[in-house]
């Protein structure tokens, strides 16, 4: 895998998908979770047939070296990473794409390089940087209480704020697994297995860590200074970060909209590729 060092000297790795010879430029893509392999984008729904997508696995990460220094996981220091990515790529500016717990990082760069940003695409943001926490994913989640699924996926909810065994965390992620997708069927089934092996614990837990009031309200100052068009995407069907959160992020820029998705959870590009990709593309296209 290809890498880079960043500002303090680690050495952090990245996957490179797509054609070499496209005319397009390519997109930098955020994983969340937080603290999740980026290989769970995959190819983001068939975004890699025509542009190169350039995918960083965070420290702690996939291949990417733990942190020496566990304040290293904060998103506002991945933010740095990002930088220290683009820098190596040699990218004047370019384009950004971030899943879930990414958007948070994607949101401290955009505050703190503003210019090196051509367009901004977030997809699926929980809103906890903007300190609001609606309520409508789990309405969402008690909407389909009538599927298969949902007596066990409630059980496993409940039990995983008590576990604490590794193996069976796993386990009841699993279980709670169909309330993040739009339905629950072999697409979805296998990508959902892959999420217990790929998340790191202590990346997780380093993510929020010494964001105080002060700072988060000064990144959101800067997030009313950014000027590249933003583009939110949620889904309807998205019982982990609903689709309020989603617009309350796009608010928090001069230039952004919420474009949501039917029959979509949190995972568009798993539920809908035909219906996320376009909407990306023509986004990235615009003039």
């Amino acid at each position: 895998m290809p890498h880079f060092r960043t500002y303090d000297d680690a050495e952090l790795h990245y996957r490179v998908l797509g054609p070499d010879d496209s005319a397009l430029p390519p997109l930098v893509c955020l994983a969340g979770g937080p603290g999740r392999d980026a290989a769970y984008l995959g190819d983001l729904g068939g975004l890699s047939a025509h542009r190169q997508l350039i995918l960083p696995d965070s420290r702690g990460t996939g291949a990417s070296p733990a942190a020496a220094d566990p304040s290293r996981y904060a998103f506002p220091q991945l933010a740095e990473d990002l930088e220290a990515l683009r820098a190596h790529l040699g990218l004047e500016r370019f384009a950004l794409l971030a899943h879930d717990a990414g958007a948070a990082v994607a949101q401290a760069y955009a505050a703190g390089y503003p210019q090196r940003l051509t367009r901004l695409v977030l997809v699926c943001p929980g809103s906890r940087l903007q300190g609001e926490l609606p309520d409508d994913a789990q309405e969402i989640f008690e909407s389909r209480r009538h599927e298969e699924w949902w007596p066990q996926a409630s059980a496993a909810l409940r039990q995983l704020a008590e576990a604490a065994d590794l193996s069976e965390v796993r386990e009841l992620l699993f279980a709670a697994a169909p309330l993040a997708y739009g339905r629950w069927d072999e697409p979805q089934r296998a990508h959902a297995a892959t999420e217990g092996a790929q998340l790191g614990p202590v990346p997780r837990a380093g993510f929020w860590q010494g964001v105080d009031e002060q700072l988060r309200a000064a990144l959101l100052a800067g997030l009313h200074e950014v000027t590249c068009p933003v583009l939110v995407v949620t889904g309807d069907r998205d019982a982990v970060t609903g689709m309020r959160a989603g617009e309350w992020v796009a608010a928090s820029f001069p230039d952004a909209r919420v474009h949501p998705l039917h029959g979509v959870g949190h995972y568009p590009w798993v539920d809908e590729p035909s219906l996320f990709g376009p909407v990306v593309e023509e986004f990235l296209h615009a003039v």
